[in-house]
């Protein structure tokens, strides 16, 4: 444990990732294995369930700190960070300990989850009381599920290459699962992530492992520039891009897994699309996306339509799926690839030989929950352009443009062919802070986290009144963030916790990706992946919207415009 926290605290102190790789390697090299089995799962992405209720470990701490509530919330509102807060508040250790982090991990941290309270409370306080505090940092962390430290899976990937001598694309393969939330890797699990290439692995094709996914990158560029960038629409494989959970679903050894893009295993979510996976032939790897799909009434069997997100996480939200929620919430598979045929790893193919399969693929397995994602023809980029204007009535968020030579890479990259996102822009509303509270981190002495609301009525309706609809906290410059800052301590009205209410001064345009009618939220509207556009210092909070704007941006308001 004492080696981990020191390459915590080495790996937070850098911005540089040749700097946090060296790291990683010396401390992966002169680690016990099983140590280095869970330092990858961390490090790599991995989050075990929450062990403790945060509300215990801020009441056990309180009393062991002797702090009364309010001083509590006071040093963690002025840290900013939970788990420091934490662990700087607490007595000095009266103890010591010589443990692993594999010991502490297995033997300490995972059996917390479900114990008695009354046993759960002496045990923390037991371990508290062996721990130093730079230790306490980042045992906190793990066991809040908040264990971050600016490393990504691919720095990870190419340090275990570099000491491996493995191709990155081959560990990346091997790290697929690793970091499954169930998982529980072992000294042996280290071990196989760096052996040596043996000579049946690129064959051997058993298992419900899914590949690592092929990524795309943003693209932005003004539409006349297009043609000198791209080349011509024909040298492209032009989609939808779909609004759902983009998954794998793996048909191999007799059995079906489907795996989402984050590495959880889904496969008990979507009933049906497990039941579409077993009318496939053995060794059969889609690559697609998870939608909620209706058809009309009158023809079940024939055409329908993607529906909001929003329909999506009323089943991703449900513990139990009855029946009657599987038909009112049908999903299917929009398939895009196909990666693996009859246990062929298809990969390294050229995208439009990749897609001719896949069609045929679909076209022979004729099951309802399995579509193909339509291929769009344009004589242009300009035509293309004028179909993508179509993209929010559908429920889509714009456009994949994919290079029909491209193989299918891994992560972000570029050097097997390129993927593009092509995005609408997003919609928007003049809206107005109400509520700010701290922000978390380097951010922590400041007030970055907004409320804003929106009128309940028209400019011409007396007495109308401001309605809180959404919270945002990303889209400022620093600069921007400081000034925010400064007008919020001089405004506010009132304290609530570490939230401050504000006379309403300040308008922004938030953006966000979606919006949808909700019974949870105050306003009736939930919109999805808000943040702000820019600051409205032209414009005063009496000009600012209304929900009657928000509701004619409502999927339901377009489709019945004259």
């Amino acid at each position: 444990m004492k080696q981990f926290a020191a390459l915590y605290r080495e790996l937070d102190a850098s911005t540089s990732n040749l700097v946090k790789q060296a790291a990683l390697q010396r401390y992966l090299q002169a680690a016990a294995p099983a140590d280095a089995a869970w330092t990858v799962y961390f490090l790599a992405g991995g989050r075990p369930r929450q062990l403790v209720p945060t509300k215990l470990l801020r009441l056990l701490a309180q009393q062991a700190a002797g702090l009364p509530e309010w001083l509590f919330d006071e040093s963690y509102e002025a840290v900013g960070d939970l788990a420091e807060t934490l662990s700087l508040l607490l007595p000095p250790p009266t103890e010591a300990h010589d443990l692993s982090l594999a010991t502490w991990i297995e033997q300490h941290l995972l059996p917390l989850r479900g114990m008695p309270p009354e046993q759960l409370a002496d045990t923390l306080r037991a371990q508290w009381r062996q721990l130093p505090p730079e230790e306490r940092l980042v045992y906190f962390k793990l066991i809040t599920g908040a264990f971050r430290v600016g490393v990504s899976r691919l720095q990870v990937t190419q340090v275990l290459a570099a000491m491996s001598g493995l191709d990155p694309k081959r560990v990346a393969q091997r790290l697929m699962g690793y970091t499954h939330i169930t998982g529980r890797p072992s000294a042996a699990d280290f071990a196989a992530l760096i052996a040596p290439e043996s000579s049946g692995e690129q064959d051997r094709q058993t298992g419900g492992q899914p590949y690592p996914f092929f990524l795309a990158h943003p693209f932005a560029l003004p539409l006349d520039e297009f043609d000198a960038v791209l080349g011509p629409p024909s040298q492209w494989l032009v989609e939808w891009k779909w609004d759902g959970i983009r998954a794998q679903l793996v048909r191999r050894a007799g059995q079906v897994c489907l795996w989402s893009r984050g590495e959880e295993l889904v496969t008990d979510r979507f009933p049906e699309l497990a039941e579409m996976g077993r009318t496939l032939p053995d060794g059969t790897v889609l690559d697609g996306e998870i939608v909620v799909w209706r058809r009309e009434a009158a023809s079940p069997q024939g055409p329908g339509r993607v529906q909001p997100f929003s329909e999506l996480q009323k089943r991703i939200g449900r513990k139990t799926l009855t029946p009657k929620l599987l038909r009112e919430i049908p999903v299917v598979l929009l398939a895009y690839d196909l990666l693996e045929w009859g246990g062929r790893d298809l990969r390294a193919m050229p995208q439009q030989e990749r897609r001719v399969l896949l069609d045929e693929l679909i076209a022979t397995a004729q099951h309802p929950s399995l579509i193909a994602s339509p291929v769009l023809h344009g004589e242009s980029w300009q035509d293309l352009a004028r179909q993508r204007e179509a993209a929010r009535a559908m429920g889509v968020e714009g456009m994949m443009l994919k290079q029909r030579h491209a193989a299918y890479g891994v992560g972000r990259t570029k050097d097997v062919g390129l993927w593009w996102k092509w995005k609408i822009d997003p919609l928007s509303v003049d809206a107005v802070l109400v509520y700010a509270q701290r922000g978390h981190g380097r951010r922590a002495s400041l007030y970055s986290d907004y409320t804003f609301a929106v009128w309940d009525a028209p400019p011409e309706v007396p007495d109308r009144k401001l309605v809180p609809f959404a919270k945002a906290y990303s889209g400022l410059s620093d600069a921007e963030m400081a000034r925010v800052d400064a007008i919020i301590r001089r405004t506010t009205i009132e304290s609530f916790g570490p939230v401050r209410s504000v006379t309403p001064t300040l308008v922004f345009e938030l953006g966000f990706e979606g919006i949808a009618r909700s019974t949870r939220h105050k306003s009736g509207i939930a919109v999805r992946f808000p943040r702000m556009l820019r600051w409205r210092e032209d414009k005063p909070v009496e000009e600012a919207d209304s929900l009657q704007t928000l509701a004619a941006l409502l999927p339901e308001a377009a489709s019945t415009a004259p």
